[in-house]
């Protein structure tokens, strides 16, 4: 249903919680950084694209497209939302974990 693999981005998210916490540096290298800025960048990009399809398939309805089915149009519309405050929800974690390595004392 979704190209995103949260299970994947909340695992990778962990790792680098958990080595934040012991400071392991091995495990934080450039190789794990660029994997994350990709999945990232690949799930802001899904989010554009299902917001995207949906603010389409509403104008197309809105023309009197017959092709548009209104059900279609109203699951797009939530699927946009979803994703939408799913990829809220990821930006406050992060925030929260900069803010809070942003407060360590060193």
């Amino acid at each position: 249903m979704s190209d995103i693999d949260v299970s994947q981005l909340m695992s990778q998210m962990r790792t680098m919680a958990a080595a934040a916490r012991t400071g392991d540096a091995a495990i934080g290298g450039a190789a794990d950084s660029r994997e994350f800025a990709d999945a990232l960048t690949h799930a802001i990009n899904h989010v554009n694209k299902t917001q995207t399809i949906a603010a389409n398939m509403a104008t197309a309805y809105e023309l009197g497209d017959a092709n548009v089915n209104i059900s279609e149009l109203m699951i797009a519309l939530q699927k946009a939302n979803i994703s939408f405050q799913a990829m809220l929800q990821v930006r406050n974690k992060l925030v929260a974990a900069y803010q809070e390595v942003m407060s360590l004392q060193i």
